[in-house]
């Protein structure tokens, strides 16, 4: 099972933040990549983190770096988004994704990503 809950945001307002967290309990959890992209209302999902549990090595795009941050919590199997400064942009519907860790993606990591596992979308919806 590849759960996702969201601890904080859902419906906030312009300059909040959210955090999200992704539990895996299926796979091991160190043999793959743990990240997070969105889906907003007629536009293409898009990346937002990844980070490797193995190697703690993380990738953010260019829309939310400085804003977000990624993390994992290897005794939990779970990995957390952090985003702060929330704009209309912002506004998606998230998405946790495992990847298959074959070592670092390097640029363009996004379009790398695969996505072995995915769990559920979670709404969030920034108010201007």
């Amino acid at each position: 099972m590849f759960s996702c809950r969201r601890l904080e945001g859902g419906l906030v307002q312009a300059g909040g933040s959210l955090r999200l967290s992704c539990t895996a309990s299926d796979f091991r959890f160190d043999d793959y990549a743990i990240g997070w992209f969105r889906q907003a209302p007629g536009k293409e999902r898009e990346g937002v983190a990844a980070i490797s549990p193995r190697d703690g090595t993380t990738y953010y795009t260019d829309p939310v770096k400085g804003r977000a941050t990624i993390s994992s919590d290897n005794t939990r199997n779970t990995v957390y988004l952090q985003m702060n400064a929330l704009t209309a942009e912002d506004t998606a519907v998230y998405y946790c994704v495992a990847d298959y860790y074959l070592g670092p993606y390097g640029p363009g990591w996004d379009k790398r990503f695969l996505g072995d596992y995915w769990g559920r979308g979670t709404l969030v919806t920034v108010s201007s």
